[in-house]
């Protein structure tokens, strides 16, 4: 059946919704677009005249199919180098999607993104679908073909898990801002007392390279660890030009609505340090490096002037 101009026009209407449910699901910006892509196939393939609430039909089909890729990139992710981290969003990126709540805002934070990694498919989506768009369990339940009893005992199990993983300062774009400038100013004093102050005594440093970059395969954990790993990261020398092919420029900003690091390299950008803040200071560095992750973000930091940046690194 051809796809007239009017079902065209309702599925745009809802393309954002989706992207944000899927990358949210998936914590790949690029995976989600393909996903909602093929929803949208799925869209023409159907009878729109047939579908009675095509919001309710087309989150179905992109839930689904986001369970499917969840299962699979568990296999995948089983060989891949190194640490898995999402896909960073920066500041005003779309994808994002609401931010009108405490809750949305959390639940595509870096660090809650992560801890998402934790869970089962079923839970994944269930705390999605809940927690960052208010769907009512008797409409998640059928989403996921689950009874309405059972999708509330998987939100809870769910909540409990994202809780337990993560403690996180809400923070605007001039907090952040102070914070990178407070983290550059320890990270470039060549000593590493100032960094010590600035971390949690369980703080933690990780990075993810996909094996293109180079990228500690472990995390480094605890205050000293970090503090003393990110002070040599920060020190000029020929081997970090040689690294990473020049002298890139170092900008605040927020991603996924944290404090954030970016790392730019003629026009490109080389690097993401999303920085997750707590009341006792900053809990986790997690970088990402992989430029397959990083197009995205390029594209999107083109797109506007950002002055000089606060420091050439190297």
């Amino acid at each position: 059946m051809a796809t007239t101009v009017s079902d065209v026009e309702r599925f745009e209407a809802s393309r954002g919704r989706l992207e944000a449910i899927a990358y949210r699901l998936l914590g790949s910006a690029s995976e989600a677009e393909d996903v909602v892509q093929e929803t949208y196939l799925r869209w023409q393939a159907a009878d729109p005249g047939r579908i009675e609430v095509p919001e309710a039909w087309l989150t179905k089909v992109l839930t689904n199919l986001c369970l499917n890729q969840l299962t699979s990139a568990r296999a995948r992710r089983e060989t891949y180098v190194g640490e898995w981290l999402p896909e960073p969003l920066l500041a005003g990126d779309p994808m994002l999607g609401p931010a009108d709540t405490v809750e949305q805002r959390e639940s595509v934070s870096y660090a809650v993104l992560t801890v998402l990694e934790r869970l089962s498919p079923n839970e994944r989506a269930v705390y999605v679908l809940r927690e960052a768009f208010d769907y009512p369990h008797r409409e998640i339940a059928e989403i996921l073909d689950l009874t309405e009893a059972a999708s509330q005992q998987i939100f809870h199990r769910a909540k409990k898990h994202v809780a337990e993983g993560r403690a996180r300062a809400e923070v605007d774009e001039s907090a952040a801002r102070k914070i990178v400038d407070e983290f550059l100013a320890a990270a470039t004093s060549g000593r590493t007392e100032p960094l010590v102050r600035l971390l949690t005594q369980d703080a933690v440093a990780v990075g993810d390279g996909g094996g293109v970059v180079p990228a500690r395969a472990k995390a480094f954990r605890g205050a000293l660890a970090v503090a003393t790993f990110l002070r040599g990261l920060f020190k000029p020398g020929k081997a970090q030009r040689a690294l990473v092919g020049g002298s890139p420029g170092m900008y605040a900003t927020t991603a996924n609505g944290g404090p954030a690091l970016v790392a730019v390299l003629d026009g490109r950008v080389i690097g993401v340090m999303c920085m997750e803040v707590t009341p006792d200071g900053i809990a986790a560095f997690r970088s990402q490096v992989n430029p397959v992750k990083l197009e995205r973000a390029t594209r999107a930091w083109t797109a506007e002037d950002h002055g000089e940046p606060l420091l050439t690194a190297f």
